[in-house]
């Protein structure tokens, strides 16, 4: 369980101290350098671990985004990992430039690049549409209730996987892809096992088991899987009996 939801997340470990020689080297007359310096100091500290309440992560996740946007077709020419390129090949100037523009961006759309993750990253479960067809359709909407999600796409590195971005209309990122369903099983004398799904069992709205896991699956509280008759003794709302 610990390591399903290991927060660090190592594709920074490369780009990002690129990131920081940019700033350090870069003259003091540069005007990147000095519209930077409060970012540079923020992901200077950074543990590289995501969090609900982590600023660092929203920039660093933000500056990720446009630096690979920028770099990943030059990457794939020459034959090697973005987060190589980024770290071996990209220029100072690209890189200084990148973290300004995930800023700007993160102050345009939530008012301060100074974000924690949680309020950008996002759950919701609305409605059970695409239910019948098993195609995710959800609609999304800022104004409806959501839940913070501390975990970020496994682009980054992270073994606990939510694939967020933002909709028509919405500022913030809505998960539709990456981890719906995590199980951690014991084998030995007795099967022991616990698990998570994405929102709930039911894609009824009305039904409470529709969201009653959203919680569980954004905190990595997975629940207790009921394995043997016993286990379900305390725990049966009601049984089948076909025919009636």
């Amino acid at each position: 369980m610990a390591a399903a939801y290991d927060s660090y997340l190592p594709w920074f470990d490369r780009p990002l101290p690129a990131l920081l020689k940019a700033w350090d080297e870069a003259p003091r007359s540069n005007l990147l350098r000095a519209k930077l310096t409060e970012q540079i100091a923020t992901l200077r500290t950074w543990d590289r671990r995501w969090a609900v309440n982590s600023i660092p992560t929203s920039l660093a996740v933000f500056w990720g985004e446009d630096i690979r946007r920028h770099t990943l077709a030059d990457a794939k020419q020459a034959g090697i990992p973005v987060e190589e390129y980024i770290a071996t090949r990209t220029t100072a100037a690209e890189l200084l430039q990148s973290l300004a523009t995930a800023s700007d961006r993160l102050t345009a759309d939530f008012g301060t690049w100074k974000t924690p993750w949680g309020e950008i990253n996002r759950f919701q479960r609305l409605t059970g549409d695409g239910v019948a067809t098993g195609k995710i359709a959800q609609p999304f909407n800022d104004a409806q209730p959501s839940i913070p999600v501390a975990f970020t796409s496994s682009l980054w590195g992270s073994l606990a996987s939510f694939g967020a971005r933002p909709y028509p209309g919405t500022k913030k990122w809505y998960g539709t892809s990456g981890n719906s369903f995590v199980a951690v099983v014991e084998f030995g004398d007795k099967v022991r096992a616990k698990a998570v799904t994405a929102g709930g069992e039911s894609g009824h709205p009305t039904s409470p088991h529709f969201n009653d896991q959203a919680t569980r699956y954004s905190t990595g509280d997975l629940r207790d899987v009921y394995f043997y008759p016993s286990d379900l003794k305390d725990h049966t709302a009601r049984q089948y009996h076909p025919g009636s």
